[in-house]
């Protein structure tokens, strides 16, 4: 018995017609008949009824369907698991990133994939959560580090939180240290450089000040990260950033707490709910969360 002769016969069983069901398989009408008898005479029993031109299953064939269409269906899960196996070996994953974490979180998380999984290829897309929940939507993406809340209004996703990170103010050495801890209202009297729209940061940064009754004074603004960090070295003025990010650049930045209850973000893994990542993005996934 072949798989290839299991298909013409559940073919055959669901279109009740030998001409459709070849046309269905994308063979020839005589050769799928040449392979159904060749079934039925292994099986020692005929499979259809073929009175009049009218296709009808013996109780045979009816005994025959729902093991064909599970073997089948068996067949075909096997074939995608070693397919997905072998995406471990190569294929490409396309992850979004808010540009903060592609300076904090990403750098360890893809070194430990990469020494994993040598042959994926990474591609990296930094921008704002807004812009990354539209790539994925559009399936731009497979995965995406995005900042919860997600925009609203947003297509269906499913998000995994990832970690809980405060918010701190970075400042240049050379200018005169703030309060420590430093409260949100004491930004009214802090020149602030600030990043670019889109910048889930921003947005934060300017609710929490208006929270407080103020809007705040920007000396520098649309950076990117390495640009607002680079202004702030130069003096221009303080930034609010991830603690994450603060540490990475602890040793020419000074970096000052704000008093509880703080700022804080919460990022979190998103990918289409309609839709299952690749093998090899999940596999990105699950060293994610062993990260965080």
């Amino acid at each position: 018995m072949q798989l290839q002769q299991l298909r013409y016969f559940v073919a055959v069983a669901e279109t009740r017609h030998f001409t459709r069901a070849a046309e269905r398989v994308h063979v020839s009408q005589p050769s799928l008949s040449q392979q159904i008898r060749a079934l039925e005479q292994e099986l020692g029993a005929d499979l259809f009824g073929r009175a009049r031109g009218n296709i009808a299953l013996t109780d045979a064939g009816e005994a025959l369907l729902p093991l064909a269409r599970r073997i089948l269906a068996d067949t075909e899960t096997a074939r995608r698991e070693v397919q997905e196996l072998a995406q471990l070996r190569r294929g490409r994953v396309r992850l979004g990133a808010t540009p903060s974490l592609c300076t904090g979180l990403l750098p360890r998380v893809l070194r430990t994939f990469h020494d994993r999984h040598p042959g994926i290829e990474l591609i990296i897309e930094e921008s704002g959560s807004h812009d990354l929940v539209r790539e994925l939507a559009r399936g731009a993406l497979d995965l995406a580090l995005v900042v919860l809340p997600l925009p609203s209004p947003s297509p269906a996703l499913t998000t995994v939180e990832l970690l809980r990170e405060d918010l701190v103010v970075v400042s240049s050495p050379d200018s005169p240290a703030p309060p420590s801890p430093l409260r949100v209202a004491d930004l009214a009297d802090e020149p602030l450089v600030m990043f670019r729209h889109g910048y889930d940061l921003r947005d934060l940064t300017v609710a929490a000040c208006r929270a407080e009754g103020f809007e705040p004074s920007f000396t520098v603004a649309g950076g990117e990260m390495d640009a607002v960090l680079g202004f702030v070295r130069a003096g221009l003025g303080v930034a609010v950033v991830p603690a994450m990010v603060a540490q990475g650049a602890a040793r020419d930045l000074r970096t000052t707490p704000l008093a509880s209850p703080g700022l804080h973000r919460t990022i979190a893994l998103a990918h289409r709910s309609d839709v299952a990542p690749p093998r090899a993005a999940r596999e990105l996934q699950r060293v994610l969360l062993a990260a965080t």
